[in-house]
């Protein structure tokens, strides 16, 4: 008996190896076909560092300072280089002359956006909002968004009287401060009011806790969706999906913030009146209305969404901005000087700025555009996604494959500004000190995805920023220099900060 089970045992370990040995066989192979079926590019397709099986160069990227590490790429590879997060090829286009290519001389080509886990699970598969939606539900959504904007924003008289009306509350707040405090939070409630304004139909208090709810859901979203959590979900979504981490707040936040939207739509259907629109949302339910059978995205989720995105690009980037210009400023204080010097003649002390103000202050007017330079509030842009075979930079480019344009190597591309990493408003002045604009000034991106608020942006930057400057002197705790370096999201954030405000 004990020879039969020594027998048995011995030959259920040597089949016992066999199929170890079967199956280990088998994970090597895969591995290496999958390997070999990756790096197997296209003839002529961009070059790239080298990528690790499965896991490609997620973990080479430097997460703290993705953009720099980005552009610093493309002085090896070249203005078109491919690397791969996860087993995705992404095509990074780098330099003013190639990203112009992209976006403006081949905007058809690359309009779309490409598939992302991370959006699917944020927007729950159903719709997909202003930004992520692509083809005729995109065209169609970002018509009315723009024409609405024009409705309740730009073309209506009263939007600036708004924004001034704004810049005073965000004055009176900031006079009440007599030690040194963080100005973000305030920025922060002045900007999204416009927009709330626009979007909602009203503007609330600084103290009103929904709002305040809203704009940390709004701030944690902007940080995290650019963050390394929302890359690796994207790269690896199977695995990310059952893992904790911060990249589950992306979630939370985004529900929480679509809840208090909904809650202003059904606000909006008890007194809506279809013959007096007063809002986007009142506009998108009345159209909804007239396109109850289309696919063109007028329903009541796509609403919740596109009022997201809108404001998120009208909360996020005007505030980043204004930061920006308070730093920039108080770091250069020669140059805060010589801008109130050109207020004060031009404009005065007492009366509020208008956008009539603004072709007589060319000085104020290329501060302002310096500021955006080197802010650099969105380092990397979008993704976008070659919409058919196409070439770029004399490479193939094939149907589907991801692009991202690399709007940092554009605003600090050493062929086209005089100084790029030095903060200096000559380059938007001539000889005579008369502003010009720069074709590759280009923060709000360009071609057919570039930002559909820009010119709101634009005035509210040009108000916002002449009426603090008029009325205050900032600067900050003596033996402190700000920093510069910026927190990378979705969008660039500076350090926190403290600053006074001292009344002129």
């Amino acid at each position: 008996m004990l020879l039969l089970w020594v027998t048995m045992w011995l030959w259920d370990w040597f089949l016992w190896m066999d199929v170890s040995r079967m199956l280990l066989y088998a994970f090597v192979m895969t591995v290496l076909l999958v390997y070999f079926l990756v790096k197997k590019d296209p003839p002529n397709f961009p070059p790239g560092p080298p990528a690790l099986p499965f896991l490609g160069n997620v973990f080479n990227i430097e997460h703290k300072q993705p953009h720099i590490y980005l552009t610093k790429l493309a002085g090896v590879y070249g203005n078109v280089f491919c690397i791969r997060l996860g087993r995705h090829k992404t095509v990074f286009v780098s330099g003013w002359g190639m990203v112009k290519e992209a976006l403006v001389t081949q905007a058809d080509n690359f309009a779309d956006r490409p598939y992302s886990p991370m959006v699917d699970s944020i927007y729950s598969g159903n719709s997909a909002g202003l930004f992520f939606s692509n083809g005729k539900v995109w065209r169609r959504q970002r018509r009315f968004a723009m024409a609405t904007l024009r409705t309740f924003g730009l073309a209506k008289s009263s939007t600036e009287q708004s924004i001034c009306e704004e810049s005073r509350h965000l004055q009176e707040a900031m006079e009440k401060e007599t030690e040194p405090f963080d100005p973000v939070p305030l920025l922060n409630n002045a900007v999204a009011n416009i927009i709330c304004q626009i979007v909602f139909g009203r503007r609330f208090d600084y103290g009103d806790q929904r709002f305040q709810s809203m704009l940390r859901n709004l701030s944690q979203m902007a940080y995290l969706e650019g963050s390394i959590w929302a890359l690796l979900f994207d790269s690896f979504p199977a695995l990310m999906k059952h893992l904790p981490g911060p990249h589950n707040d992306i979630f939370s936040s985004s529900r929480s913030l679509e809840a208090s939207i909904r809650a202003e739509i059904e606000r909006h259907k008890l007194d809506l009146d279809p013959s007096d629109p007063r809002d986007y949302i009142d506009s998108f339910l009345i159209e909804s209305q007239r396109n109850r059978n289309s696919e063109l995205g007028f329903d009541e989720d796509n609403l919740a969404l596109c009022c997201v995105d809108l404001f998120l690009a009208g909360s996020e980037t005007t505030s980043k901005t204004l930061q920006w210009g308070l730093i920039y400023l108080i770091n250069n204080p020669h140059v805060q000087v010589k801008v109130q010097a050109e207020i004060d003649r031009v404009i005065g002390q007492n009366r509020r700025p208008t956008m009539a103000d603004r072709p007589n202050l060319p000085y104020t007017d290329a501060v302002i555009h310096e500021v955006q330079r080197m802010g650099n509030i969105v380092p990397l842009n979008g993704f976008r996604m070659a919409t058919r075979d196409t070439t770029l930079g004399g490479f193939f480019i094939p149907k589907g494959t991801s692009v991202m344009p690399n709007l940092t190597s554009v605003l600090f591309d050493p062929t086209e500004w005089e100084t790029p990493d030095t903060f200096n408003p000559g380059h938007f002045l001539d000889a005579e000190g008369r502003f010009v604009r720069r074709e590759a000034f280009l923060p709000f991106s360009a071609g057919k995805r570039a930002c559909l608020g820009e010119g709101l942006a634009r005035m509210e930057l040009f108000l916002f920023f002449v009426g603090l400057f008029q009325r205050f002197c900032f600067s900050t705790v003596d033996g402190v220099e700000l920093r510069t370096e910026g927190i990378i999201g979705a969008t660039r954030t500076p350090f926190p900060f403290h600053i006074y405000a001292k009344a002129r």
